[in-house]
């Protein structure tokens, strides 16, 4: 939208963006149009679920699409139809299923003029697979802990008991304690697992944010307070030397990083941080790191639109999130 030609007043910017497998993410759909606000930005946006008269972010979107498994075949083809149709310029994708298949087709999205704000495939790859994750966070010399395939357990590499976690999994789902090798033999039947050794201590989650060039440009901790089902209910924002430090050492080493991405990290009673876990993608805490101040979706909504890029690191330290449940009503 914007003023007829001929009056003299600039054109007022519009982008029609997607939100993928929006899901819940409400908080994450009114960050951005927050963001568009301040930027002056007409923004209309479309989210897109399997059942998407079930998802509260769907509701709350301008418009809502149905969209196939994001595993199957039929995905990448069914948005980019989508996509064209709609005319759609910029796509933020928001779970673990869909980072694959949208990086690896990016280009043809790129091609219809839509951008998706997702990293290179080889990184997206590497961070859903948390064998993959241990190796290059070892190769890098990041602090990690020690991991194992269940081959590596079984064959008596490594002393039980370990923390088992399905290899490709997310949300907490299916982590358990093994304490022998049979009850090992039986969670591999289900899917494949890996083995850590149990980090104690505090956990944090990192948000880090690259713009297009593969340049970091700002790092926020949050310590999760309280966690359920996986994601932060209370969480507060930290300014920690050695976290944040360790944060810029993974950007470092992060190769084709684009957007938001973030980590999990757990610090020992001497202060000494871990990481993990990696996400190449938004957080499930990213509304606490909207309102300390870094704006990821401002930022991605400033590349998009060739506007100033303001992307930084002064964040708000001690910014404390009390999660609550919310509904909406048909």
């Amino acid at each position: 939208m914007g003023t007829e030609p001929g009056r003299g007043e600039p054109r007022r910017r519009s982008l029609r963006m997607m939100l993928s497998s929006a899901g819940r993410r409400v908080s994450l759909l009114r960050s951005f149009r927050e963001s568009a606000a301040a930027l002056d930005v007409d923004l209309t946006i479309f989210a897109s679920d399997l059942t998407p008269e079930w998802s509260p972010a769907c509701v709350e979107a301008d418009r809502a699409v149905g969209a196939p498994p994001a595993d199957s075949a039929e995905f990448i083809p069914a948005m980019l139809d989508i996509c064209e149709r709609e005319h759609i310029g910029l796509i933020v994708p928001t779970i673990d299923t869909e980072l694959v298949a949208y990086s690896e087709a990016r280009d043809r999205f790129s091609a219809l003029g839509c951008h998706v704000a997702v990293s290179d495939g080889a990184l997206v790859r590497m961070a859903r697979d948390k064998l993959a994750t241990a190796r290059f966070l070892a190769s890098a010399g990041l602090p990690s802990p020690r991991t194992f395939s269940v081959e590596e357990v079984l064959s008596g590499e490594a002393d039980l008991p370990l923390l088992a976690k399905p290899r490709h999994g997310s949300s907490s789902r299916g982590i358990m304690m093994v304490h022998d090798r049979e009850q090992l033999r039986t969670l591999e039947e289900r899917e494949p697992y890996i083995l850590q050794e149990l980090l104690h201590g505090r956990e944090f989650t990192v948000n880090v944010y690259f713009d297009r060039d593969g340049q970091m440009h700002c790092a926020i901790a949050h310590e999760r307070l309280r966690v359920r089902a996986g994601e932060v209910e209370k969480g507060v924002t930290l300014r920690d030397p050695a976290l944040l430090d360790l944060a810029w050492q993974l950007g470092g080493a992060l190769g084709g990083a684009s957007g938001a991405l973030c980590f999990q990290a757990r610090m020992d009673a001497d202060g000494r941080p871990s990481i993990f876990e990696i996400n190449a993608r938004f957080g499930g805490g990213y509304p606490l790191v909207h309102r300390a101040g870094a704006h990821f979706t401002r930022w991605l909504l400033e590349e998009r639109l060739g506007l100033t890029r303001t992307a930084h690191d002064r964040w708000q330290d001690n910014v404390l999130m009390l999660r609550f449940d919310d509904a909406v009503f048909l």
